[in-house]
């Protein structure tokens, strides 16, 4: 592997006409990826298409796209268990929707507990997923304050910040505690978060695309896919000022410390 996508969808119905296709071109392109489960479906999905060489899984419960799905915390470990998962989510808060309520904020809450617990019991980072209500970084700041106790009392815990849009402040938040901040191609578009990367060590951030979604300039409103990651890379050395191919090396070695990849 050359690059790595540290989550990405292509289990979804988005790639059921060419996903033979698009893992051919990521072998080809030296892209390897994990393939991140937002319910049970989807992580079973993910496992089946893992082949832990260069695609890998994750398996959890998204916070709010699946509200009418209990997580099944022996379903959940019995998954866990596949020697090609590497991570536990996509779990966390999603604040973005002002109308819900106090009631589905503990539901959250409830649901990334237990996450935090499996990933513990398993010794799997997390891939958590954090929107936080619109100008705030609520959301955020809920995740590191449930994380903190956690990671005082088992110093292992880890993971990734997924699709991170918060600002410096809080970046630093989650460095104080090793976790690593992915960003995905929406650089190539917007420069809201030059300022939060620059102040970042290299060795916190990590590449993704989450396709099938924010795909990059020039292909915007059309499907992503996992070779976008390079354009991610690309951004961040620009961004940063810092050697393309450094950098690209850089994250690669993040995401096999973080996932503890094979160095393949």
């Amino acid at each position: 592997m050359k690059y790595f996508d540290a989550h990405c969808h292509i289990q979804m119905h988005q790639y059921d006409d060419d996903r033979s296709a698009v893992i051919a071109s990521m072998k080809e392109a030296e892209v390897g990826g994990i393939i991140v489960g937002v319910d049970r479906e989807s992580s079973e999905k993910a496992i089946a298409l893992a082949n832990g060489v260069t695609l890998f899984a994750s398996v959890g419960l998204h916070p709010n796209d699946t509200p009418d799905e209990v997580f099944d915390m022996d379903a959940m470990r019995a998954l866990a268990q596949s020697p090609n998962v590497v991570a536990i989510g996509e779990c966390g808060l999603d604040y973005y929707r002002p109308e819900e309520p106090e009631s589905e904020k503990a539901r959250q809450k409830d649901i990334f507990k237990k996450h935090i617990e499996l990933a513990i019991e398993t010794g799997k980072p997390l891939m958590i997923h954090a929107r936080p209500s619109k100008g705030t970084m609520d959301a955020y700041d809920d995740a590191f304050d449930i994380l903190k106790p956690y990671k005082d009392a088992h110093q292992e815990l880890r993971g990734d910040m997924h699709f991170f849009v918060g600002d410096a402040v809080t970046a630093a938040k989650f460095v104080s505690i090793d976790f690593t901040l992915s960003y995905t191609a929406v650089l190539t578009f917007t420069h809201d978060y030059d300022e939060t990367i620059r102040s970042l060590p290299l060795s916190n951030i990590l590449t993704e695309t989450d396709a099938p979604y924010a795909a990059p300039a020039g292909n915007r409103g059309k499907r992503n896919d996992p070779l976008a990651v390079r354009d991610v890379v690309k951004a961040l050395a620009s961004i940063r000022s810092e050697d393309e191919e450094v950098v690209r090396a850089s994250l690669l070695q993040n995401a096999r410390l973080m996932f503890a990849l094979p160095n393949n």
